[in-house]
């Protein structure tokens, strides 16, 4: 795995991990992103091989839910062109799309690792999910942040 590392946010009633796992070559389109910060990291510093944290939000037990990684680079989102889809955009035009996905490999399901017990961790004090007022979908992850939450998975 890649020496950088990602988390990303998914409503498991959209894609969950058990989901991810299910699919063809355990991987799914990382669709609906409509952050231009979140965009970005997608399109200028995601990489494949890269490690990803997958993490469920939007539901009664937030947390981390499995490890993945990225298995693609960019290519333009469908769904922003799709007047049926909640993430349609109707500004993007299909000759210089605005939004992006990538896809994800999902490699494990873990314990849900929730956020009460991810804020416990002395070793993730910065992590970005859990500074105030944080709401990006797509947040770099520091090697020793991925180690700390990779210890918390397997205990």
């Amino acid at each position: 795995m890649s020496s950088r590392y990602w988390l990303m946010k998914s409503e498991p009633d959209e894609c969950a991990i058990d989901d991810a796992l299910a699919a063809p070559a355990q991987t799914v389109p990382w669709t609906g992103v409509r952050n231009y910060q979140a965009r970005n990291f997608m399109r200028d510093a995601m990489q494949v091989g890269d490690g990803v944290l997958f993490y469920h939000s939007s539901c009664p037990q937030p947390g981390v839910a499995g490890i993945a990684r990225v298995a693609s680079g960019v290519r333009p989102d469908p769904t922003q062109f799709d007047a049926a889809s909640p993430y349609h955009d109707p500004a993007s035009p299909p000759d210089a799309p605005r939004w992006l996905l990538l896809d994800v490999q999902a490699l494990r399901k873990t314990r849900l690792i929730g956020l009460p017990e991810l804020r416990n961790e002395p070793a993730l004090t910065d992590m970005l999910l859990l500074r105030k007022g944080n709401r990006l979908s797509i947040t770099p992850v520091t090697p020793a942040e991925w180690a700390a939450v990779l210890a918390l998975a397997d205990r």
